[in-house]
């Protein structure tokens, strides 16, 4: 089987993009493991199919490079909309359903805006917050971000007795300057990426609760792989809404490959 894939990356958490409109291409698990891996494949976090869905633009079907489907990638949701420019289904607005429902996206250019779902409930632990925003975060803060073993300490967690069957991703978060930096060791993936944008949306929630957030609406982020920023409005302690997640998406390359 012969595939054409488009390469797109956000802030370093890169994704391989497949046209799946006329439901031609079926891939097994072991087909994307191929296509993700490094070494052997194309290289990528994740693969997303874009599908038609009645009632929207298009559909968003994410899988993580371990080839299973995952939760909701707000780092894929945004790269998935610039391949939906490019490949003319929208113009600068995007309404798409992924799993965890359905999402707006707005373009600027390179830059996609990707409004989340609200988040109306979060556990606090002794040192740490759990919280899903699309997808499962342990967030904690730590007080040397950048030389956190994050590989090791965020597997240690991801395969405790409490998140070995689910899993979790796991972030590590420090307030430096003007900006939250933020670290994710994510689930599916099984190491530390560059940027993860459900990671980072859960790190500004967090920070907002913890007093160390860049303004009273919003966070500004920096990840290993560039900077994004988060926007929400807050009502009660931790009820969050109108949460949006901004920041580059851009086309690398695309081509053919035989699986």
């Amino acid at each position: 089987m012969n595939v054409d894939f488009h390469k797109y990356q956000g802030t370093g958490n890169d994704f391989i993009l497949i046209d799946n409109r006329l439901k031609a291409v079926e891939l097994s698990t072991e087909h994307i493991q191929f296509l993700c891996d490094r070494r052997f494949g194309i290289g990528a976090d994740g693969l997303m199919l874009l599908e038609k869905e009645s009632g929207y633009d298009f559909k968003m079907v994410y899988f993580n490079s371990d080839g299973n489907q995952s939760s909701m990638c707000g780092n894929g949701g945004r790269c998935i909309t610039a391949f939906a420019k490019q490949l003319g289904i929208i113009r600068d607005e995007a309404r798409f359903l992924a799993i965890d429902g359905p999402h707006l996206a707005l373009v600027e250019g390179d830059l996609i805006s990707l409004k989340m779902q609200d988040v109306n409930q979060m556990e606090q632990g002794s040192d740490y917050f759990f919280l899903n925003t699309g997808s499962p975060h342990y967030v904690k803060l730590v007080n040397d971000v950048e030389h956190t073993d994050v590989s090791t300490e965020g597997k240690n967690i991801r395969n405790s007795d409490r998140f070995k069957e689910e899993g979790t991703n796991v972030n590590f978060i420090e307030r430096i300057n003007d900006e939250v930096f933020v670290r994710t060791y994510e689930r599916g993936v099984e190491n530390e990426t560059l940027s993860c944008g459900t990671g980072v949306t859960a790190a500004a929630l967090v920070a907002a609760l913890l007093g160390i957030s860049t303004g009273k609406n919003e966070c500004m982020i920096r990840t290993l792989g560039g900077k994004l920023e988060v926007s929400f409005e807050k009502v009660l302690e931790q009820n969050f809404y109108n949460i949006w997640l901004k920041g580059p998406a851009q086309f690398v390359f695309s081509g053919n490959i035989s699986i």
